[in-house]
């Protein structure tokens, strides 16, 4: 184990873990540290942690120096000049007519170079921008894309459960987050409930995920056949908290629902039905009923084939053929018969 100093930057959740360097810090004190992005300003979150030897990154850097008045003053200095600096930057985005949206902008803490932060559906050609924002800042320029979610975290705001949105005020790195998640814990899958300011899945579905993923192999499913205490039920509504199941059982020609713990219910296996050429074996009156409506059907069609219409009289069906008979002769139509014999071609040999 190590003792450390936690400290965090500014805009950013993510503890950082250095040394004391000798020096005695308080929570909320500034401090110099130095970092691959040069010096830097943070705050102290922790003076005094013990941290094990497998969580730190080695070699472990020491604070340089606790922050003073001048150190102070020059971080006011560039949070006054963030405002004028987007407004610039945001102009010469238009000018340069650029698809991207500017989203933050920063000072390093020795003032030798600006960081601008955008967002951007493509890849940005942006070196005639670059060129435009040194010749008016002259200093280096670095411009920097990140994602959608990035762009939450950078700007904050308040999420729909009435808190500040989780990656900007309590937690270090994004999530994987799955639709999955959402499943599990029972919720709506209707996009506008479990998305985020970002427009993805809250990061908060993970936050549970490991218990609902192990309640769900202990409880049945909706709508599964199980045995309780009082009998063969299904299962209408499951509490994932507490395990408890809703069951629906038919009593005496009626339909009660109980509450059991999801220790007290067994799968019921399904009811195979009876055998079709057992032995006493009957069929039912509504199979019967289907199978003689379907002989009718067969009869109709094979009657309709012929040209005669099912459940007539043969005077009727004798009165329709005579009819038919007259629309043909009137159209010019060879009468035909049953069982007469239709007219062969002439044969070329006899007829020379």
């Amino acid at each position: 184990m190590a003792e450390v100093v936690v400290v965090r930057f500014k805009k950013g959740c993510k503890p950082y873990y250095f040394g004391a360097g000798g020096n005695t810090l308080a929570k909320g004190q500034g401090v110099v540290v130095e970092t691959a992005r040069g010096l830097e300003y943070a705050t102290v979150v922790d003076p005094a942690r013990e941290v094990p030897d497998e969580a730190l990154v080695q070699p472990l850097k020491n604070v340089l120096r606790p922050a003073t008045e001048r150190d102070e003053q020059t971080v006011a200095e560039h949070e006054a000049r963030r405002g004028e600096a987007m407004r610039i930057c945001k102009e010469k985005i238009a000018a340069h007519n650029l698809p991207m949206k500017l989203i933050d902008c920063e000072f390093t803490f020795d003032g030798s170079k600006v960081v601008f932060t955008f967002t951007a559906e493509t890849r940005v050609d942006f070196r005639e921008l670059v060129r435009d924002l040194a010749s008016v800042f002259h200093m280096r320029i670095e411009l920097r894309q990140v994602g959608i979610r990035d762009e939450a975290r950078i700007l904050g705001g308040i999420a729909p459960c009435g808190r500040e949105v989780c990656c900007a005020g309590c937690m270090p790195d994004f999530k994987k987050v799955s639709i999955k998640m959402a499943k599990n814990q029972g919720l709506s899958l209707n996009p506008g409930k479990i998305s985020g300011l970002c427009g993805r899945l809250m990061c908060c579905l993970s936050y549970e995920d490991e218990y609902y993923a192990a309640a769900c192999k202990k409880v049945p499913r909706v709508g599964a056949a199980v045995m309780s205490p009082e009998g063969r039920g299904t299962v209408v509504s499951v509490n994932m908290l507490k395990l408890e199941v809703r069951v629906k059982i038919e009593k005496d020609g009626a339909l009660v629902y109980r509450d059991f713990p999801a220790d007290q219910l067994q799968r019921a296996e399904r009811e195979q039905p009876a055998p079709a050429g057992g032995e006493g074996a009957k069929e039912p009156a509504h199979a019967q009923n289907v199978q003689e409506r379907r002989r009718d059907k067969r009869g109709a069609g094979a009657q309709g084939e012929r040209g005669e219409k099912p459940n007539m009289s043969a005077q009727q069906q004798g009165a329709n053929r005579q009819e038919r008979q007259g629309r043909q002769r009137r159209r010019g139509k060879p009468e035909r018969t049953q069982g007469a014999a239709r007219p062969q071609p002439d044969d070329p040999e006899k007829n020379s």
